[in-house]
């Protein structure tokens, strides 16, 4: 099929329930599963959820990253935000922080086996994690002008 001629994969925000659901409905969560045991998978805000393993809810996910994520744990949409992120595995990431805009966003809660964290906010919440060539982010890198987690993604999509 197509989808096993990309490289990798990048699953946008949106509404994770409906997500999972459309995959189950067309028949499109086996293939999903079968093309991340080669490839790379980016997850950002919903696409986050879904690829994670536990929500703490009941609803279907593709479940390939060790990771446990809290849907909405910053708020409803009134409470979206921006904030500057040290990420020090992007390209002058220790430097020049990074832009993140987080709309409902989920929170990482925690990284397990061989995910783990590549960055959180200044109090320390998880925001990004990384597990092999799949990543995740709570934030929308795509709304900001800074293409360097775009940059990651496609790096890690050669190795």
């Amino acid at each position: 099929t197509t989808l096993f001629r990309s490289d990798g994969l990048i699953i946008p925000g949106g509404e994770s329930t409906t997500i999972g659901k459309l995959a189950v409905m067309y028949g499109f969560m086996e293939p999903l599963r079968q093309f991340a045991q080669s490839k790379g998978m980016w997850g950002t805000c919903a696409g986050m959820i879904f690829m994670a393993k536990d929500v703490g809810a009941d609803q279907p996910l593709l479940g390939i990253m060790d990771i446990v994520v809290e849907r909405n744990a910053f708020g409803r949409q009134v409470d979206s935000f921006e904030a500057d992120l040290v990420v020090p595995v992007l390209r002058d990431g220790e430097t020049r922080p990074f832009p993140a805009v987080f709309i409902r966003a989920p929170k990482l809660v925690e990284a397990k086996g061989d995910a783990y964290v590549i960055a959180t906010l200044p109090d320390g919440t998880a925001v990004a994690a990384q597990q092999g060539k799949w990543l995740a982010t709570s934030f929308h890198p795509e709304l900001t002008g800074d293409g360097r987690f775009h940059e990651y993604f496609l790096n890690l999509l050669k190795t």
